[in-house]
């Protein structure tokens, strides 16, 4: 599951992206929070990440406010969750940034959790690697069309 600082972040971008597309204008912590719903107390500290992480620029002054300074088809889904959460896999070993050998196994060659999980996990990754914040801007057929072409590798 993805964390609720997570799906705050993602509907911080998503208005700050539309606002990109329209005005460009920079948006204050208070409008990102109408457009999106996110709660304004969070959103400093996710706002203050995100810029910290090269997502988004901000202003001073009284036309100030965050903007987004990468364009929409340059945000991945998936390194934004990363940025976001931290790792994204569902066994330490299988971590491709954070990996870590399970303590409790002794071979990981013929761990049979770790290869059916390394199965499922192979598979999200291949969808949420090609997503992008445009994608989430975008028709939602094509998010449609990419999960039901998802196959899952044969066990």
């Amino acid at each position: 599951m993805i964390t609720q600082k997570t799906k705050y972040a993602l509907k911080a971008m998503i208005a700050l992206a539309e606002e990109a597309a329209g005005a460009g204008e920079a948006l204050t912590i208070e409008q990102i929070s109408q457009r999106s719903g996110a709660p304004k107390r969070f959103l400093e500290h996710i706002l203050l990440d995100l810029k910290r992480t090269g997502y988004l620029g901000s202003r001073r002054g009284r036309s100030g406010g965050y903007l987004l300074i990468k364009e929409p088809r340059q945000v991945s889904i998936g390194e934004l969750l990363r940025e976001v959460d931290g790792p994204i896999a569902p066994l330490p070993c299988l971590s491709r940034r954070a990996y870590q050998p399970c303590d409790d196994c002794e071979d990981e060659e013929s761990c049979r959790i770790r290869r059916l999980f390394g199965q499922v996990f192979y598979a999200y990754l291949l969808l949420i690697e090609s997503l992008t914040l445009a994608d989430l801007l975008e028709s939602p057929e094509r998010i449609e069309r990419l999960v039901a072409d998802a196959a899952l590798p044969p066990v």
